[in-house]
């Protein structure tokens, strides 16, 4: 009975054979032809890609107008794990400036009582010492329009002029420290000639030593000490505040601190920030002498015809 059924079986596993070898004998070649088929698209679009013709310049715009926005689906996820990840950076960001500020809030803090201390001392010296400010020290506050850009010219021009009263050879300061005197008004502009330019010459005074100079500019952030009565006298960090000779410049204006470069020269540290000329005050001080010549960067109101006269800037009193 074992060997009929095992006899019985045998036809059934050659045929089962034969139609396995028999699909295997046809999805070779059509595993071959589907490779074939594929790799020909795959250069036919690459050739197509690759040609320069307006026509088929055309044909890949019109596919890539068709696929593309189909495709939004598939970029869905992609874009959105952009966005966490970039909104995982800027709450980093954001917590590191929070700490920073929390830092920088006590430290201003500190800064806060520290002025007020010193304003209440300063009130009561004032009311010791029964001292009054000159009345004749207003300002006109001017918008820094453009700056001169040059190596050779250290200057910024104004958005006030003679309509608002400027007149050549006023101090102008940013609120720190002095930066400059006018040199040229116009009706509604006025040129600022700064105390870094090599035109520029102002007589100082070195507290507390009490020594005089002049510090004269030379295209550089610091201008130099010249004609200094007695170098012994003075050091490094000593201030340095305008003198008032010659009767352009009040006296008393802060200009820095007094340094030295490597070459053992002294320079001046300028207390303003020429990095943020943005606003500057124009002191009204109609002193002893008076400019009488205009400066020669913004031309005055003159005859038609006539040309400006340039005036020397070497010194400024």
């Amino acid at each position: 009975m074992g060997r009929r059924t095992a006899a019985g079986n045998a036809p059934e596993r050659s045929f089962v054979a034969k139609d396995r070898s028999q699909r295997e004998d046809f999805s070779a070649p059509l595993r071959r032809l589907l490779l074939g088929v594929i790799l020909l698209c795959l250069v036919s679009i690459f050739l197509v890609w690759r040609i320069d013709s307006p026509r088929v310049e055309r044909f890949r715009a019109q596919v890539v107008d068709t696929v593309v926005p189909s495709l939004d689906w598939a970029m869905a996820p992609v874009t959105g794990v952009i966005n966490l990840v970039r909104d995982f950076q800027s709450y980093h960001r954001l917590s590191e400036q929070n700490r920073e500020l929390r830092s920088e809030l006590r430290q201003m803090r500190a800064w806060k009582e520290a002025a007020l201390q010193l304003e209440q001392e300063n009130a009561r010296l004032l009311d010791l010492n029964n001292v009054r400010l000159d009345p004749r020290l207003t300002y006109v506050t001017g918008v820094v329009m453009a700056d001169s850009g040059s190596p050779f010219r250290q200057s910024v021009l104004l958005n006030v002029g003679a309509r608002d009263g400027i007149v050549d050879g006023w101090a102008a300061m940013d609120g720190i420290g002095l930066v400059g005197r006018i040199s040229g008004v116009g009706q509604n502009t006025a040129r600022v000639i700064l105390l870094t330019d090599a035109a520029s010459a102002i007589p100082v005074t070195i507290q507390p030593s009490g020594q005089t100079a002049l510090a004269v500019g030379d295209n550089t952030p610091a201008p130099t000490v010249d004609f200094l009565e007695n170098r012994e006298h003075v050091r490094p960090g000593d201030r340095v505040v305008t003198s008032g000779d010659g009767g352009v410049f009040p006296a008393g204006l802060l200009v820095g601190q007094l340094a030295e470069d490597p070459s053992g020269r002294l320079r001046i540290r300028l207390s303003a920030d020429y990095e943020r000329l943005e606003f500057l005050r124009i002191l009204r001080h109609h002193g002893i002498e008076k400019v009488e010549d205009h400066g020669g960067i913004v031309g005055a109101d003159l005859p038609p015809g006539q040309a400006p006269a340039v005036s020397s800037e070497a010194t400024d009193g």
